[in-house]
């Protein structure tokens, strides 16, 4: 039987056109999902966009939209992305399908018959940009140090909360009993010492008078959900929870993706609501950093934006999957600048995968009449670089994945320039067996490449003749092989 597996990343707001920020996190995740294909698994793959709150509503207001239609708009840019990044998500929910607002308002009663939401007066300091109240620790010069150009906003009014200062206790022995619950071990250790620091509850709702656009509180007409509290349970409810407890208990708890801007929410605030409402935690966070422009941070009022439509117009899909996930550090902050990007897509690609797979092409073709020859022994030791890549991209260092495949692709190189089958091909010596161990190479670097650049890998794989649709390693064992078309392919258990 094949095991199931569930991703999601997190779902950006549609306040803006997409940004090369989003366009990492939801590569770096359909670069895992492709991986666990590789396994033979079951997938489910889920992204969206969060469409309520009062960013949104305003920027609706701002351009003489009704807040639906502004949605809409957005979210097909959004959903446009699948075919510009070439990715394989199964499900894009909306915050505001009648399905998830139906979900959120059950998980709002479930909650509420725990005894985890209670209504009062408060004051806050709200940073519109976070959606999120700030403290006075928070804040550089009174604003948000992530959204500095925003005046912050002093909401007074009552409303209902989340008993999240409950949860302490629950949330550290969750961290405790699950080391590797956030991925990197440094950002455990920052969301353990967040919550060790007296949890304070938040708010979970708003004055609809003041705020319409949100789901309906159950019970109170006068109130919607927060838009944290609503656009969360999208992890849940896109496996059709409540209503289809079969899907839903075969793939929860699920694998997130996220920046660490939503370290808190992610990891701390949404595990505190799914044990209020009687759900497992997550099985797995793994926390990505941000891209910078040239050492800034990007904000449209500095105009360094950079938007993936337009690089993947120019260079194409698999050049900026190649580039964000070899070149962007998975764990830290990384830089894009065009002279990098170009730098090192014409390294890795152009003069490497690219120039290698023509060198070996050509020869197939000049030698042997573009025909893979018998098998023959192995000269480069594979299993170590199956072993290798495996362990990398199971903890989520795609830099280390493509780092890898490029030496896989040097060594190959270096291999055809000190044999010199040409010089031997001259001299009538027999290079069938080298020419196969090139070729049998190649294949491994093209399944090796098909979650991080699938369009490039799929058309080597085609040129090498190899019919074998089915790329997994699924039921072998390490060291089985299997002969198609002529080409061996070692497959490693998992």
């Amino acid at each position: 039987m094949n095991k199931n597996f569930y991703l999601t990343t997190t779902l950006p707001y549609v306040n803006a056109e997409p940004h090369i920020g989003f366009a990492l996190e939801i590569i770096q995740a359909d670069a895992i999902v492709r991986y666990h294909q590789l396994l033979g698994e079951e997938i489910v793959f889920n992204t969206g966009t969060d469409e309520h709150g009062l960013k949104i509503y305003r920027k609706a207001l701002e351009e003489g939209k009704d807040p639906q239609k502004y949605c809409d708009e957005y979210a097909a840019k959004f959903d446009a992305l699948k075919q510009a990044l070439n990715l394989s998500y199964t499900n894009f929910i909306r915050t505001t399908d009648e399905h998830h607002t139906r979900a959120a308002q059950e998980f709002w009663l479930r909650c509420e018959k725990n005894g985890d939401i209670y209504k009062k007066n408060y004051k806050i300091k709200y940073c519109v940009g976070c959606e999120l109240e700030k403290t006075d620790s928070e804040l550089v010069d009174d604003r948000c140090p992530v959204h500095s150009n925003l005046d912050l906003e002093l909401i007074e009014e009552e409303n209902y909360f989340f008993k999240f200062s409950k949860y302490q206790k629950q949330l550290l022995k969750l961290y405790k009993d699950n080391p590797d619950f956030v991925v990197p071990t440094h950002r455990l250790q920052e969301i353990k010492n967040f919550v060790e620091n007296r949890l304070e509850d938040f708010s979970i709702s708003r004055l609809k008078a003041k705020m319409p656009w949100g789901i309906p509180v159950p019970g109170d007409e006068k109130q919607v959900m927060y838009v944290w509290f609503d656009a969360l349970i999208n992890y849940v409810s896109t496996l059709g929870w409540p209503n289809d407890e079969k899907n839903f208990k075969k793939f929860w708890p699920g694998y997130q993706v996220a920046g660490k801007d939503n370290l808190r929410q992610q990891s701390a605030m949404w595990q505190a609501m799914l044990m209020s409402a009687g759900l497992p935690a997550s099985k797995q966070i793994f926390i990505h950093g941000f891209i910078t422009a040239e050492g800034q941070k990007m904000s449209k009022s500095l105009g360094n934006v950079v938007e993936p439509y337009n690089i993947v117009e120019k260079y194409g899909t698999d050049a900026v999957r190649y580039y964000l996930l070899g070149a962007v550090p998975s764990y830290q902050d990384g830089d894009f600048s065009i002279a990098r990007f170009e730098e090192f897509y014409t390294a890795h690609l152009v003069n490497g995968v690219g120039n290698l797979t023509s060198r070996i092409l050509t020869m197939l073709e000049k030698y042997l009449d573009s025909k893979i020859p018998e098998a023959a022994e192995d000269i480069f030791e594979m299993h170590n670089f199956w072993k290798d890549y495996s362990v990398a991209f199971r903890n989520y260092e795609f830099d280390m994945v493509v780092s890898l495949i490029n030496k896989l692709v040097s060594e190959c190189d270096q291999k055809i320039t000190q044999e010199k089958p040409w010089v031997k091909a001259k001299n009538n010596e027999d290079i069938s067996a080298l020419l196969y161990q090139l070729a049998e190479c190649l294949h491994q670097i093209a399944v090796a490449l098909l979650p991080i650049i699938p369009e490039t890998a799929e058309k080597i794989l085609k040129q090498l003749n190899t019919e074998e649709k089915d790329h997994s390693w699924g039921k072998l064992n390490k060291g089985d092989i299997i002969r198609k078309e002529g080409i061996l392919f070692q497959r490693l258990e998992k």
